[in-house]
């Protein structure tokens, strides 16, 4: 059992990680930079600890600026403001995010300036041979390590085959419906935990919308944000370097 829980409790917090890190906070806000091969290496490490759920940075990070700047308006695209219940939500959201992914969407450059592309790894990581490759991977480490008896463990593998949309479901739906303010901004986010330790600071919504380039997503002192202190350790270490907004 505890093998199990090991394994996803590392599989929620490694993919988390990546996202947050390398998605939101670089690719989307640019606020570090880090040079070409490091880049190279975060899309590899994306494409491992994401597995049958990778996330493309560059349509995540142009779907994300997307809602950043029309957040809760029509052209969001993903708002609870306009989908009657999370499934409808995602399902937009998928369409929009594969929109910018193939290229059928068009968009203005100030969506897509500076972000991070690597088109054959994208195109790998997203092929759903290897999608599935991770699922079955999932699926046989549960065969192997779930003890007779405990077949509700098998229910967590529906979270194992599609981590990063239920990372996304928690923030873009319940953190604009539920939680508390620290400032007015002109749309519904919301700080969806007071101590973050379940989404490594992606909760503090309502701070990140109204200090959308600043790498530290708390802002009291209880609202720690674990993902800040890793940037502000690499930034000492010279692999990324941190913007001073």
């Amino acid at each position: 059992m505890w093998a199990i829980i090991i394994f996803f409790v590392g599989h929620w917090y490694l993919s988390l990680f990546t996202q947050t890190f390398f998605h939101h906070r670089y690719s989307a806000h640019k606020m570090f930079t880090m040079s070409p091969f490091m880049e190279k290496v975060f899309f590899v490490l994306s494409g491992i600890f994401q597995g049958s759920s990778y996330l493309s940075p560059y349509a995540y990070g142009a779907l994300h600026r997307l809602h950043h700047a029309y957040a809760d308006t029509e052209k969001d695209p993903h708002s609870p403001s306009f989908d009657s219940n999370v499934f409808t939500m995602m399902k937009r959201t998928k369409n929009e995010y594969y929109g910018i992914w193939s290229g059928e969407t068009k968009l203005e450059e100030r969506f897509l300036k500076d972000l991070p592309k690597w088109t054959w790894f994208d195109k790998l990581a997203d092929n759903w041979a290897v999608r599935i490759g991770w699922g079955v991977v999932y699926t046989l480490f549960y065969i192997i390590f779930v003890p007779e008896g405990m077949w509700y463990l098998y229910l967590l593998l529906p979270i194992h085959y599609l981590m990063g949309p239920f990372h996304g479901a928690i923030i873009n739906w319940f953190a604009h419906k539920y939680g508390y303010k620290n400032f007015k901004v002109d749309n519904t986010s919301k700080n969806l935990l007071p101590v973050d330790i379940l989404m490594l600071g992606e909760s503090y919504h309502n701070n990140h919308h109204k200090h959308s380039g600043r790498a530290n997503f708390g802002w009291r002192w209880f609202e720690i944000d674990p993902v800040y202190y890793s940037i502000k350790i690499m930034h000492w270490m010279r692999i990324i370097r941190l913007r001073v907004v």
